[in-house]
């Protein structure tokens, strides 16, 4: 193999990563049904109890914003991946901090439901967010290739 198919096979492995991953689209829909169940049964208090700082209501209001922003996030994935690499990274970045969060409060008061559906949901988000921060660096790495590599 010479230099110039070398370099042709570094950009098109670069190429290839910089594309939209679907496990990433598939962990976030996924996860974010998931919430949205999780939201109703909070807000209808099907799962309910615990102690403070805990509150069913504010924790499905929490999870129904989650759900959508990820959901949202899948749609424009779908729709234009190139443009949507960041807001994806952005919502799994929200979404993981919001399960931090509702993780603390569901550990100090919470019902052992909720205590494992974080426990399930977080490493599967960190996953996602993994995921997408790959293709977010394949992105900007291809895009820096010089032009002259760049296949027609």
């Amino acid at each position: 193999m010479n230099a110039g198919s070398s370099q042709k096979a570094v950009r098109t492995e670069a190429a290839r990563r910089a594309e939209s991953d679907p496990v990433v689209a598939l962990v976030a829909a996924g996860v974010g049904v998931s919430l949205l169940v999780m939201s109703v049964l909070h807000l209808t208090h099907v799962i309910s109890g615990g102690s403070p700082p805990y509150d069913p209501d504010a924790a499905g209001t929490a999870e129904g914003v989650i759900a959508l922003v990820l959901l949202v996030a899948v749609d424009r994935l779908r729709r234009e991946p190139d443009g949507a690499r960041g807001f994806a990274l952005g919502a799994l970045v929200f979404a993981v901090a919001g399960s931090v969060l509702g993780l603390s409060l569901t550990v100090t008061g919470g019902t052992a439901v909720d205590v494992a559906y974080h426990c399930v949901g977080l490493p599967l988000l960190l996953f996602a967010l993994w995921r997408q921060a790959r293709v977010l660096r394949a992105a900007r790495a291809s895009s820096s290739v010089p032009d002259s590599l760049r296949s027609p």
